[in-house]
C-alpha cells in the first residue's frame, strides 16, 4: 500500500533517516512509517513541508520539472529586494552556466509565520529584512538561495510552504499527517 505524508520539516534536520556524520538530526526522530522516501529534499538549513512517500513512480513525476510541479517558498532576505531585482528573478537567472525557469515573486507585506527559528537568523542593526514568495517549477540544489544571492539579495531563513496542492496549513514544527495521492496531484 502506498503512502503520502507531509511533514513539518524543522530546520537543522537532514531529509533522510540515517545521519551523515554522529550527532546529527534526521527525519528518524519524528515516528514516521517505514519506507517512506523524502520527495525531493529541503537541506538543513531550510525548513517547511516535506513530502514523503514509499510510491516511486509518483516520486519521480513529481520532480520531474516537465511536469511543473510548482514548489512555493516563503524567503527571508538581507536587504529590501529592488524592483528590478525582483524582475531578474521572474524572468530567470544564470547559476553557474544554467538559467532557472521563470518564477512567480512578490514581497510579503508581513512575516507568513509567528515563531521563531532555532537558532535565530543573523541579524545586522543597519541592514533590514524582507519576506518575499517565490514559486519555481524545477528544484535544483539550493536553488531559491542561488537565486537570491545572484541578485544580490542573500537569503536568511527559507521555509516551503507548498509542494504541488498540499500546503503547510496549520501543521506545527514537526508535525506529520497522511495525506492522499489525488491531493498531491490534483486529481486521482
Amino acid at each position: 500500500m502506498h503512502l503520502y505524508i507531509a511533514l513539518h520539516k524543522p530546520y537543522g534536520v537532514l531529509s533522510q533517516f540515517t545521519p551523515d556524520t554522529p550527532g546529527q538530526r534526521t527525519l528518524e526522530e519524528f515516528g514516521l512509517p517505514k519506507d517512506v522516501y523524502s520527495v525531493g529534499r529541503l537541506d538543513k538549513d531550510s525548513e517547511g513541508l516535506l513530502i514523503l512517500t514509499n510510491d516511486g513512480v509518483l516520486k519521480n513525476k513529481l520532480l520531474d520539472p516537465k511536469f511543473g510541479h510548482k514548489r512555493t517558498y516563503w524567503v527571508q532576505v538581507e536587504g529590501v529586494p529592488s524592483p528590478e531585482a525582483l524582475e531578474k528573478l521572474r524572468e530567470g537567472v544564470f547559476i553557474k552556466d544554467y538559467k532557472t525557469r521563470p518564477t512567480e515573486v512578490e514581497i510579503l507585506s508581513h512575516p507568513p509565520v509567528d515563531y521563531e527559528r532555532d537558532p535565530p537568523i543573523r541579524e545586522r542593526k543597519n541592514i533590514p529584512t524582507t519576506w518575499i514568495e517565490i514559486t519555481l517549477s524545477e528544484g535544483k540544489n539550493r536553488q531559491v538561495r542561488k537565486m537570491t544571492a545572484s541578485v544580490g539579495y542573500p537569503t536568511l531563513r527559507l521555509i516551503r510552504k507548498s509542494f504541488g496542492n498540499i500546503s503547510l496549513g496549520k501543521l506545527q514544527l514537526g508535525e506529520w499527517i497522511e495525506i492522499k495521492r489525488k491531493d498531491l496531484l490534483g486529481h486521482s
